[in-house]
C-alpha cells in the first residue's frame, strides 16, 4: 500500500506540474490516475485532493459545471474526515466557479464560508485569498467600493505574510476597480506598484497587462491636458487680437 500511495502522490504531483504549465488535459489524465489509486487504497484525503485538483483543471478549461461537481465531491470528503483547511479550500473554489458562471450571490455565500473557516483555523493565506475573491465577486456585481474594501484587506494580509504575487495581484485588482470609478490617479499608481512587483518576479505577460492599463488611463489625461492648453491659447490669442 505504501508503494501505491507513493505512486498516487507522484501522479498528483505530475498533474500539478502540467497544470501550472497550462497543459490542462494532461493534468486531468494524471489526476484521474491519482484519484483511481486513492480510491483503490482507501486514501480519503488523497481522494479529496485529487478531486479538488480535477476541479481546478476543469475550471481553467472553462468547464465550470464540471469543476463544481468535482469541488462538491472534494468538499464532502473534507467534511467527512474533518479536514478544515481542505473544506475552506473547496468552499473557496466553489465560490470562484460560481463567480465564473455569473452567479455572484451564490459565489459570495461560498466565499464567506471559506473566509470564516480560514479565520477560525488561522490560515492567513487562505484568509487573504478569500478576501481577494470576495473583491472579485463584488466587482462583478458593480459594487466597486465594497470590492475595494476587500482588496485592501487582502493586500494587508499579503504584505504581512510576504506573499509577493498576492500583493501584486491585489494592487492590479485595485487598479481595475479604481479605474471603473474614474479614480484614474489611484488606478495608475496601483498599476505601477503591481508592475514593479511583477517585474521582480519576471512575469512578462502581467507586466504587459499593467502597461496596457496604464497607457489606457494615461491617454485620456494627456488629451484632457492638451485640450486645456488649447483653450488657454485660444483665449490668449483672443486677448491679443482685442489689443489691436
Amino acid at each position: 500500500m505504501g508503494d501505491r500511495r507513493g505512486e498516487g502522490n507522484s501522479l498528483g504531483s505530475l498533474g500539478n506540474a502540467y497544470y501550472f504549465l497550462g497543459e490542462y488535459q494532461t493534468a486531468i489524465d494524471y489526476h484521474q490516475q491519482s484519484l483511481t489509486i486513492s480510491r483503490e487504497i482507501g486514501d480519503r484525503r488523497g481522494e479529496g485532493n485529487s478531486l479538488g485538483s480535477l476541479g481546478n483543471a476543469y475550471q481553467s478549461l472553462g468547464e465550470y459545471k464540471t469543476a463544481i461537481d468535482y469541488y462538491q465531491q472534494s468538499l464532502t470528503i473534507s467534511r467527512e474526515i474533518g479536514d478544515r483547511k481542505g473544506e475552506g479550500n473547496s468552499l473557496g473554489n466553489l465560490g470562484n466557479a460560481y463567480n465564473s458562471l455569473g452567479e455572484y450571490k451564490t459565489a459570495i455565500d461560498y466565499l464567506q464560508q471559506s473566509l470564516t473557516i480560514s479565520r477560525e483555523i488561522g490560515d492567513r493565506q487562505g484568509e487573504g485569498n478569500s478576501l481577494g475573491n470576495l473583491g472579485n465577486a463584488y466587482n462583478s456585481l458593480g459594487e466597486y467600493k465594497t470590492a475595494i474594501d476587500y482588496y485592501q484587506q487582502s493586500l494587508t494580509i499579503a504584505e504581512d505574510i510576504g506573499a509577493i504575487y498576492s500583493v501584486a495581484n491585489a494592487y492590479y485588482n485595485l487598479g481595475n476597480t479604481y479605474g471603473k470609478l474614474n479614480r484614474n490617479q489611484e488606478a495608475i499608481q496601483s498599476y505601477h506598484y503591481a508592475r514593479e512587483l511583477f517585474q521582480r518576479m519576471g512575469l512578462d505577460s502581467n507586466i504587459q497587462n499593467c502597461d496596457n492599463q496604464i497607457k489606457t488611463l494615461s491617454s485620456p489625461q494627456i488629451l484632457s491636458i492638451w485640450r486645456r492648453i488649447k483653450r488657454i491659447l485660444q483665449r490668449f490669442l483672443q486677448w491679443l487680437r482685442s489689443l489691436f
